[in-house]
């Protein structure tokens, strides 16, 4: 068994990896212990918003590489410590009896060569499969320069894997992680995309990696402009079919001449949030929401950023503007959208009935009209003052575990 010291410098090694809030699985229970359907995954979250619902680890701190941003990089001095293939499993299992985990994220340092650090991260997930018959989530973090073989199979053991891009271009990446090419993370991603996809019958294959993958980017670190990394994400999406791209705020975690002295703030990393929502779910481009050359706006939103762009295209007359347009309304979500689809089949809606809807109209009346009404004003100084403080009551305001079931739905559809 592990030893509590061990446990803790691979645990906190692990922390600075975002992209492991789970979502559930496909994965049946075959008689074993676990569950990796969404019901069975239990999320809980720190304050700043990082998910820790699994045990999050490490097999070893002790790399080889010289990653300038990396706490475990190898010139850095910190207590190092590694984990056998059977310690983990049954650190596994213990937390799970006892309630503590529902699933497991297991990444590594590459401690010896890439191929043998995969190796062992496979042989672990493999027993814990067929030794400890645990058949509950497990997300893999991939090692860059492993061999393809280990990529497919740990593939068929895992529910989801992530290659982390790290840096949001290859000059950066050569810069900061010499050891670590683009090719190197992303050829395992188009080969999880090829073989996600069912050849013979062109479909989705879900027993190969049931909940997809998944990729980070540090912001800050390096000098590219946020609509550089929305448009890498946009890329992403479209290419290889990613579940989720995650982004994590700079911090000075080590020094080094090449990197900020300051962190980039969370702020910032909100914004791309916010920016993503709107590449997955409310069908805007890359082009739309982050100007060439431009971070995004910090006063408020990039849906409201972009309406103050093309205020040429508003007011919009709810009763008659398809879904399309609705959703590029600001104050207008997802589930606002839908309600006002299926009230107007009924009557003319006023803003009285949007007010029923929750819809935010302290922010949707500067760009709506209701059977010809408008209520919001016509200078732009006070609408961009407006949509800045409401943003920012927005942003003081904290999402508690006690939430309504309409907060809770509101979350999910990305509104929050």
């Amino acid at each position: 068994m592990i030893d509590a010291e061990r446990l803790r410098i691979l645990t906190e090694s692990a922390k600075y990896d975002v992209s492991c809030s789970s979502s559930g699985s496909a994965r049946q229970n075959k008689g074993g212990l676990g569950n990796a359907a969404p019901a069975g995954i239990c999320h809980s979250f720190t304050p700043d918003g990082r998910c820790i619902s699994l045990l999050k680890i490490l097999m070893s701190n002790n790399c080889r590489y010289q990653c300038k941003y990396c706490v475990n990089r190898a010139d850095n001095d910190i207590p190092r410590a590694t984990a056998t293939p059977d310690e983990i499993c049954e650190l596994v299992m213990h937390f799970y009896k006892r309630n503590y985990i529902e699933g497991l994220f297991l990444s590594s340092a590459v401690f010896d060569t890439p191929d043998k650090t995969m190796e062992l991260m496979c042989e672990t997930v493999i027993k814990l499969r067929e030794v400890y018959h645990f058949f509950g989530y497990i997300h893999m973090k991939g090692i860059p320069h492993a061999d393809k073989l280990l990529l497919e199979r740990a593939a068929k053991y895992v529910d989801r894997m992530s290659y982390n891009i790290e840096l949001p271009s290859e000059k950066s990446l050569q810069l900061l992680a010499p050891q670590k090419t683009k090719e190197s993370l992303l050829l395992p991603m188009k080969e999880i995309a090829l073989q996600k996809l069912d050849r013979k019958e062109n479909k989705i294959h879900d027993r190969f990696l049931p909940a997809g993958q998944t990729t980070q980017m540090i912001v800050g670190a390096s000098p590219e402009t946020d609509a550089d990394i929305v448009r890498l994400s946009e890329s992403l999406y479209r290419k290889f079919g990613l579940k989720r791209v995650y982004y994590s705020s700079y911090m000075p975690v080590v020094h080094d001449s090449l990197l900020p002295d300051t962190g980039a703030g969370l702020l910032r990393e909100h914004r791309l949030y916010q920016a993503d929502w709107l590449l997955r779910f409310y069908g805007f481009t890359a082009d739309e929401i982050a100007p060439v050359g431009r971070n995004l706006e910090e006063a408020y939103d990039p849906k409201c950023a972009w309406a103050m762009r093309n205020m040429q295209l508003f007011p919009l007359e709810v009763n008659t503007a398809p879904q399309e347009m609705l959703l590029r309304v600001p104050g207008i979500g997802m589930r606002g959208a839908q309600k006002i689809l299926q009230a107007r089949r009924h009557g003319k809606l006023d803003f009285a009935a949007l007010a029923r809807m929750r819809i935010v109209l302290k922010r949707a009346r500067h760009f709506i009209t209701c059977n010809g009404k408008f209520y919001g004003s016509e200078k732009q100084e006070t609408v961009t003052a407006a949509l800045a403080l409401s943003d920012s009551e927005n942003r003081n305001t904290q999402l508690s575990f006690f939430s309504t079931p309409n907060t809770a739905l509101s979350v999910l559809t990305g509104e929050f």
